[in-house]
């Protein structure tokens, strides 16, 4: 019954919102607004007993490449048995390859993973973090080796055909007095300068979690860090995004409370203003996904995209919309209205959204499903990309 689930829905796209429909030829032609569900990952296939933590990116090739935790004999997080694993498509999300597992540390974890495509060189990167035997995040000893959380990155040049061993960059991506943390969860940003940023979080001693980015400007080959948000301890797994001006935005899971944490920063992640709550943004605890979709640079305008479930509770998933750099939502859609929990969001090539997420009809985590869908059924018709 979830399967595959498609909806194609015409569109008169007659009105506008908020001024949104731009002069000159439509990129995006015509008015039919599209919705397409296909599965992806479904719990107790190829002897998984639960997949969670969707990545989803799109190559330069225009390749879709999904990732997420492999929870092999039972569900849970760390300390479990997980595995990095993959399937890859090659015609928009409508069908996949068969799962290849990228990442197998035994009985220990690699979980909680981060992708980033660097547009420049075509390489593709998973960023993950290894858990050893016996240790998760509530348990994690302070230090770089050992009973820890350590980061593992790969990278394929290929496409995504072939995958690196991993490679240990732990002590380029924590400090020796932090416990534990993850990098994302779901991906990182390529800026317009060239600079690759992996957005993770990190937790100290006594628990304190900090959101913050890690960043390259030599195309992976060394990595640094960047700023913390100022949050006083109270963000981990977040997302950010480059607006047009350049300033970057983050948005992150608060350790309390119920709608999300932002903060900007002006200099390339190595500072941020203190995070606040947006007040449009609610959400239960739980990961959100935050993407670029076009800018006033390369399209008409500006838009962002935000996916979280937009609920008290880890149900409705929805995508939202921005057109002044996240400062309101105007614009918002459901995907799924029962359980549902991560999300990943990625732009094809065809300028469609791509929307990798968890969901089910009793609990979030029965299966991972991929929406692909337009901006025409986003918008209700109002809004189609344009280039000036």
């Amino acid at each position: 019954m979830y399967r595959k689930i498609c909806t194609l829905v015409l569109l008169t796209a007659t009105a506008s919102i908020l001024g949104c429909r731009g002069n000159g030829p439509a990129f995006n032609s015509g008015t039919q607004g599209i919705l397409e569900q296909t599965d992806v990952f479904i719990g107790g296939e190829d002897g998984v007993a639960e997949y969670r933590i969707p990545v989803l990116v799109t190559s330069n090739k225009g390749t879709l490449l999904a990732f997420c935790d492999a929870r092999v004999k039972r569900r849970g997080d760390p300390p479990n048995n997980i595995d990095l694993v993959m399937k890859r498509s090659v015609d928009g999300g409508k069908t996949w390859g068969p799962l290849q597992v990228l990442v197998n540390v035994g009985k220990g974890a690699a979980a909680d993973s981060c992708g980033l495509v660097d547009r420049q060189t075509g390489t593709i990167w998973v960023f993950t973090g290894y858990f050893p035997e016996g240790v998760g995040a509530g348990n994690a000893e302070r230090g770089l080796s050992g009973p820890t959380v350590m980061y593992w990155a790969i990278k394929s040049d290929d496409d995504g055909d072939t995958w690196s061993e991993p490679v240990d960059v732990t002590a380029l991506f924590k400090k020796p007095g932090w416990r534990a943390g993850s990098t994302g969860p779901g991906t990182g940003l390529q800026t317009r300068n060239g600079r690759l940023i992996v957005p993770k979080y990190f937790i100290t001693e006594n628990g304190y979690t900090t959101s913050h980015v890690v960043f390259s400007d030599d195309h992976g080959k060394s990595w640094q860090l960047g700023g913390g948000a100022e949050s006083q301890g109270t963000t981990n797994e977040c997302q950010v995004v480059e607006l047009a001006d350049g300033t970057l935005l983050l948005n992150m899971r608060g350790v309390n409370g119920n709608h999300r944490r932002i903060s900007r920063s002006s200099d390339g992640g190595l500072s941020w203003s203190a995070a606040v709550e947006d007040p449009a943004l609610i959400g239960p605890l739980c990961q959100a996904s935050l993407s670029n979709f076009t800018d006033g640079v390369q399209h008409d305008k500006d838009r962002i995209l935000f996916s979280n479930p937009a609920a008290t509770e880890r149900k409705d998933m929805t995508v939202r919309l921005s057109y002044d750099g996240g400062r309101t939502w105007p614009v918002a859609k459901t995907l799924h209205a029962g359980p549902a929990a991560y999300s990943c969001l990625t732009v094809l090539q065809d300028m469609t959204i791509g929307c990798l997420y968890e969901r089910g009809e009793h609990d979030p985590y029965e299966r991972i499903s991929v929406a692909r869908f337009n901006l025409e059924w986003l918008t209700d018709g109002h809004d189609t990309v344009r280039l000036d």
